[in-house]
């Protein structure tokens, strides 16, 4: 099957195309054939101002068309559209959506933080990693960050947090987020040690690649301190230079950077295994399910 994933997430919405076969030994494996990013910033609107202007719904409208058609092309036989923290947090998400589907024909679903972690979940990272150990997953977003614990071959929680990298460089997250998360990060992980963390996202997808490991290989916890100290002390321009960085990673790395460290700290995670999967591929796999 050639299958679709659409996630509008607060700085990006992203377009993943999949297909799938079963190998002999009844795995399936899942085969990308198309991969676009284009960054709508949501977020910059809605954090600030409550709703989505009519500029950046009419450029998320478009590139929604854009999809439309690579779906077309691709003979996609099904897919799933769903919205994130930016359009869950807007007050006109509703309306924007009933537009999207009259202008599109693109059906648009907004999860809570809760399904998000649930779908980041179906992607089974940790259950390739080993069953005697506990893995804390971890994707930070523009609106929010989604934390599962897995250990002891179940999942122990899922939680969303409204930290993200845009309304940290917004300054819309309060100490008593932060707090929120530290406790109960800290509370839930104790009695389940000792923690891997698993990170997901395009900011741990970035260092991941400046890195220069292998895959599969993790990233240490004092290596992410490093480059938070290197780029939140380095200018736009100095990042974008160094590190052939956009404009829309180069302002967000550094406030990911420290959601991550942060996290692995309070967890006592000394590593973080980078797959490079997130929400998009989760929904690969949630629709594979259902069609089969």
């Amino acid at each position: 099957m050639v299958l679709a994933a659409i996630d509008i997430g607060s700085n990006a919405a992203r377009l993943l195309i999949s297909e799938t076969s079963v190998y002999k030994d009844g795995t399936v494996d899942y085969t990308k054939l198309c991969l676009l990013r284009i960054p709508l910033r949501l977020g910059f609107d809605v954090f600030d101002k409550g709703f989505i202007t009519d500029e950046r719904k009419s450029r998320l409208i478009e590139t929604l068309k854009a999809y439309k058609i690579l779906l077309g092309v691709y003979n996609v036989e099904a897919y799933k559209a769903f919205a994130t923290s930016a359009m869950r947090d807007a007050t006109n998400g509703p309306e924007i959506l009933t537009e999207i589907l009259d202008q599109t024909g693109i059906r648009v679903e907004i999860i809570t933080g809760q399904q998000e972690a649930a779908i980041l979940y179906e992607t089974h990272i940790a259950e390739r990693l080993g069953s005697n150990k506990s893995y804390l997953y971890i994707d930070v977003g523009g609106g929010s960050t989604e934390i599962s614990l897995f250990a002891k071959g179940q999942t122990v929680f899922k939680e969303s947090f409204n930290i993200g990298t845009i309304r940290m460089l917004r300054d819309k997250v309060t100490e008593e987020q932060w707090d929120r998360m530290k406790w109960y990060i800290k509370t839930y992980t104790r009695g389940y040690q000792p923690v891997e963390a698993i990170g997901t996202g395009g900011n741990i997808n970035k260092i991941f690649s400046i890195s220069k490991r292998k895959e599969g290989k993790p990233l240490s916890l004092e290596l992410l301190k490093d480059y938070y100290k290197e780029l939140s002390s380095a200018t736009m321009e100095e990042r974008k230079h160094l590190y052939q960085f956009r404009d829309d990673r180069a302002d967000v790395i550094v406030p990911a950077l420290q959601i991550y460290t942060s996290i692995m700290r309070w967890a006592e995670a000394d590593e973080i295994y980078v797959p490079k999967v997130g929400l998009a591929d989760g929904l690969i796999k949630v629709l594979y399910n259902e069609r089969k």
